[in-house]
C-alpha cells in the first residue's frame, strides 16, 4: 500500500532538499507546497491589493493556509493510488496535535508518516538570505519578530520521524519513539 510522508519544519530547515531525496530514493510523488500554490497565491493577493509576497499575514493565513492544505491533500490522495506522496510544507498547527497523522490517514486512505526536519535558527536565517526568494525578505527584514513564531517551536506531539536538516539523507533520520495516542 502507497504511504503519503509529511515532510514538514520552519522555513529553511531543509524540508524541501529532505523531500526530493525521499522522492528521489523511493520513486514517489513529490507535492511542495510551493510548487503547488505559488503562482495562484501570488495573482490572488495581487488582485486582492496585497504583496504577492506575503506570506506572513493574519489575511494570508486566514485566506490562504486551509485551501492550500486541501489542495495539497487532494492531489496526494489522487496519486496514492499508484505510488507513494511527500507532502512538504510547514504544517506548524497540525502536528501539535497527536491524533493529526491518524485523521489524515484516513482522509487519504493510505498510512501517514511524519518527517520532521529541524536545524538551528541561525541556520535557517542563512538560508533564507541565500536562495533570494521575495517572500523571504519580509521575515529577514524582522528576523527576531518574524522567528518568535517559530522560537518555541516544539517538536511535534504526533508521531514523527525526526530529521537532522544539518546532515546527508544516510544519517539524518532518528526514529522518535512512539507517543501513545
Amino acid at each position: 500500500m502507497a504511504k503519503a510522508f509529511i515532510v514538514c519544519g520552519a522555513p529553511g530547515s531543509g524540508k524541501t532538499t529532505h523531500a526530493r531525496e525521499l522522492a528521489e530514493t523511493g520513486a514517489a510523488t513529490l507535492l511542495d507546497i510551493d510548487t503547488v500554490s505559488e503562482r495562484l497565491v501570488k495573482i490572488g493577493l495581487v488582485e486582492s491589493g496585497r504583496s504577492p509576497d506575503d506570506r506572513d499575514s493574519g489575511y494570508f493565513k486566514r485566506t490562504y493556509r486551509e485551501p492550500i492544505y486541501q489542495a495539497l491533500f487532494d492531489i496526494a490522495r489522487e496519486n496514492l493510488h499508484f505510488h507513494d506522496v511527500i507532502i512538504v510544507g510547514p504544517f506548524t498547527r497540525e502536528i501539535q496535535d497527536p491524533h493529526w497523522p491518524v485523521e489524515l490517514s484516513s482522509r487519504l486512505n493510505s498510512p501517514v508518516v511524519v518527517h520532521y526536519v529541524q536545524c538551528p535558527a541561525e541556520i535557517r536565517r542563512q538560508r533564507l538570505a541565500s536562495r533570494g526568494d521575495a517572500r523571504d525578505q519580509a521575515k529577514l527584514a524582522d528576523w527576531d519578530d518574524y522567528i518568535r513564531y517559530y522560537q518555541d517551536e516544539h517538536p511535534p506531539a504526533c508521531k514523527h520521524v525526526l530529521v537532522d536538516g544539518m546532515r546527508a539523507l544516510e544519517s539524518k533520520i532518528q526514529a522518535v519513539p512512539d507517543r501513545e495516542e
